[in-house]
């Protein structure tokens, strides 16, 4: 709960720079976000770092949640040479057909270094990892961010990824809910339809949703997908959030939105956080750290709903406080792994 008693607003927002302005912080204390997403313009060493996740929660005076994009390879914030060189999933895809326990193995490892990396910065939500099956032709904004175009094997991967986050104490966030695989454009740039019919999605691009529907946070898809509401994007859609996620894929888990400030979706973004939350969102989501955009969308969003609570609740049942420090040799034990890994995964490639 906030320090007012009541449930923090049900929104996530960025910052501009390294450091906080007057300005946020004022603007933070009073908007009492839910948490907070870091990027790359945020971040310039550890200890810049560490203080400025101890300074956002400050802004709310509690232990706010503090995500970011740390997947491996191409999508990260925290970079060598201060950070781990992660590799991407797709490897452990290729490799898991190979050998599934040494993949996982190795997998498992991998995550832990992560999580621990990030808890020791304040970071606590890791959006990923990534559940979308790719197919032939789609853009690549997907790409080697997927384990495999395999949905079990993603499903498989994903559930070893989620757990061993939240072994190491930091919550998972699986996405982009319902599928991101097929998509033909960028939703950084602009707004892509599906138009493939809801028994072929099921069979395909809901099932590492479905495996891993007990997963405590899931982030949505701008993604239209015509047959099921050819109106509005899944982040919009009261059909496709109610009817496929909550329904049919069966995810009951705190839902929030893709960053609003996306192209893929235009208009007031007032209206675009009420919609989203009337949709069935609990939480949205604005990245970039634009002053007025953050109070646009911060006008349109409301307290965390009493079921949104409960959910929160429930996601915090899930982490575990990790039982002690990782192996001293641990990254090394990882470089040898993957050394072998990934000549296996560059062969089935």
């Amino acid at each position: 709960m906030s320090v007012n008693n009541l449930p923090p607003r049900a929104v996530i927002l960025g910052c501009a720079g390294t450091v906080l302005s007057d300005d946020e912080k004022r603007f933070f204390a009073e908007a009492d976000p839910f948490g907070f997403i870091l990027f790359a313009r945020n971040v310039e060493s550890p200890q810049q770092l560490r203080t400025l996740t101890a300074d956002l929660r400050e802004c709310v005076d509690r232990d706010a949640p503090i995500l970011i994009d740390q997947e491996g390879g191409r999508v990260r914030r925290l970079r060598p040479p201060l950070w781990r060189d992660a590799p991407p999933m797709q490897p452990f895809g290729r490799w898991y057909q190979k050998n599934p326990p040494a993949a996982e193995a190795a997998l498992r490892l991998n995550i832990h270094l992560m999580a621990d990396e990030l808890r020791q910065m304040g970071v606590t939500v890791n959006c990923a990892p990534v559940l979308d099956v790719p197919v032939e032709g789609a853009h690549d904004i997907i790409g080697d961010r997927a384990f495999s175009h395999k949905p079990k094997i993603v499903g498989h991967l994903g559930r070893t990824v989620c757990k061993a986050f939240l072994e190491r104490g930091v919550y998972p966030v699986i996405k982009h809910i319902p599928g991101h695989g097929r998509s033909l454009e960028d939703s950084h740039i602009g707004l892509p339809v599906v138009t493939e019919t809801l028994d072929a999605l099921a069979e395909t691009d809901f099932v590492p949703f479905v495996m891993l529907k007990d997963a405590p946070f899931a982030m949505t898809a701008h993604i239209v997908y015509s047959e099921i509401d050819k109106d509005r994007p899944a982040t919009l859609s009261p059909i496709v959030i109610n009817s496929v996620i909550r329904q049919q894929i069966g995810f009951d888990g705190l839902l929030m939105t893709d960053d609003l400030s996306m192209k893929a979706l235009s208009g007031d973004f007032t209206e675009l956080a009420q919609q989203s939350l009337a949709a069935g969102c609990d939480l949205t989501l604005h990245c970039n750290g634009e002053m007025a955009e953050m109070q646009a969308v911060v006008k349109g969003t409301g307290r965390l709903s009493d079921r949104g609570m409960m959910r929160w609740l429930e996601a915090q049942a899930q982490k575990k406080i990790p039982e002690g420090p990782l192996a001293a040799d641990a990254e090394q034990q990882l470089e040898a792994m993957l050394k072998v890994g990934m000549e296996i995964a560059s062969k089935s490639a």
